[in-house]
């Protein structure tokens, strides 16, 4: 295929599955629950990084938890009391659990202390890349982190593709006027977003001939992101839907 042909594919399933649509079985519903800021945010960051596996199931364990924490998650962070932290326990996700949870919860806490939005945790560094690096060691960066939590905040310090950080910031920085994605942050350019790579995406990324790396890693990420940038140099993520949906509907 050449690149024209890889271009209207690309396009006409963008524009196929970036529709209201795709909210309804989607963890990206989790977030648009809601409407408050901060709301959108805690809850989107639940959804996106405990997105392992199958998606109803990443649903309902949100849902799960968010329930947990009385559907109001930036109130129940911010104003929590130590009782009210008993209703967290025996929380689990595959590996996901409560002492993980709890460490998130107080991460989140400190951070809403000294800050109005998740925005700030996401800026510091010239490069995607050094953000989301420099967002893992601030997450980490309090005297009770366990070591084991760490895995559920991907970095590409360890070679990761970042898959779910990567997503998350898709939902919050993605401005269009399909409704899916929020646009809620404006200080993070669209450009500089790298392509969330699970199992689909990489399996239709590397049958259009938009993938050439063989280890799905952050330098694969980066390498889509370049071939998708090639289409849509201001907005190459919004490529994620079309890779994302041919390859979960298994049409490639």
């Amino acid at each position: 295929m050449n690149h024209a042909q890889v271009r209207t594919i690309l396009e006409e399933n963008y524009a196929r599955y970036n529709q209201p649509a795709f909210i309804l079985n989607d963890p990206i519903q989790i977030p648009h629950r809601f409407t408050q800021r901060q709301d959108v945010e805690i809850s989107g960051l639940f959804a996106a990084l405990l997105a392992w596996g199958r998606r109803p199931t990443i649903i309902s364990k949100v849902t799960e938890l968010l329930r947990r924490m009385d559907n109001a998650p930036y109130q129940f962070i911010t104003q929590h009391s130590d009782d009210d932290l008993k209703g967290l326990l025996g929380f689990c996700h595959r590996t996901f659990c409560d002492t993980d949870l709890l460490y998130f919860v107080h991460w989140l806490r400190w951070f809403y202390a000294g800050h109005d939005t998740l925005e700030d945790g996401f800026l510091h560094g010239r490069t995607q890349k050094e953000r989301i690096e420099n967002f893992h060691n601030l997450f980490f960066s309090l005297d009770d982190a366990p070591q084991r939590t760490r895995k559920h905040v991907a970095t590409p310090a360890r070679g990761s593709a970042c898959k779910r950080v990567n997503m998350y910031l898709r939902w919050m920085v993605r401005q269009d006027d399909q409704g899916v994605d929020f646009g809620l942050w404006t200080r993070l350019p669209m450009a500089d977003l790298v392509c969330p790579c699970d199992v689909h995406v990489e399996r239709v990324a590397r049958r259009l001939g938009l993938l050439d790396r063989k280890q799905m890693d952050w330098l694969a990420a980066e390498d889509l992101t370049a071939h998708l940038r090639t289409f849509d140099p201001k907005d190459p993520v919004k490529y994620d839907f079309a890779l994302f949906g041919l390859g979960v509907e298994g049409e490639m």
